[in-house]
């Protein structure tokens, strides 16, 4: 089957399909959740996309995310729109964690390799975040960084450093300022 044998006899055309496909998803997801969204996440199914990446049951994923590497999520996990997920060194991330819009999460890092003229290595280290999680946006957590279960880490923070479980966190660098109380 080709383009031509759907009806579809120019590019011209399939903007108009395109147009009439997002016009009709942007009404839907209007109407019912009153949101606006990037063409890709009208189009792409956030469980599916997670299931196809093989993370646990319930665990979803918008399609502005970037996935790179070896990736490991659990269960009932949310991961927002524009985050960035290097697992180039490993990444583990728990169950019932909310991974909020625009947070950064690596495993490698190029700093010696750019100022060494290409001659050191990019450095990698696996990075872990426990189940009951919450990252706030535009957070950004570099390589090697173990945070324990049940920690909040507030908004546009810098985490380097490992967090010990319930610890309740902010700042750029990352500080621990209480523990969770549940």
């Amino acid at each position: 089957m080709n383009l031509h044998s759907m009806g579809i006899d120019s590019f011209k055309d399939v903007l108009v399909l395109f147009k009439g496909f997002w016009e009709y998803r942007q009404k839907y997801v209007q109407d019912k959740w009153r949101r606006s969204l990037p063409f890709g996440d009208y189009v792409v199914d956030r469980w599916e996309k997670a299931k196809l990446l093989g993370f646990g049951e319930g665990t979803s994923v918008y399609d502005s995310s970037v996935v790179i590497g070896d990736v490991s999520i659990g269960e009932n996990t949310w991961v927002g729109p524009f985050t960035v997920l290097d697992g180039s060194g490993g990444l583990k991330i728990g169950s019932y964690c909310s991974i909020s819009a625009g947070v950064q999460i690596y495993t490698h890092d190029s700093i010696r390799w750019a100022v060494s003229g290409g001659t050191d290595k990019i450095e990698r280290a696996p990075t872990n975040i426990g189940s009951r999680c919450y990252i706030g946006p535009n957070t950004i957590i570099t390589k090697g960084v173990t945070i324990g279960r049940g920690c909040i880490i507030g908004a546009n923070s810098f985490v380097k450093d490992d967090l010990a479980d319930n610890s309740k966190a902010f700042g750029s660098p990352c500080k621990i300022v209480n523990k969770v109380k549940m």
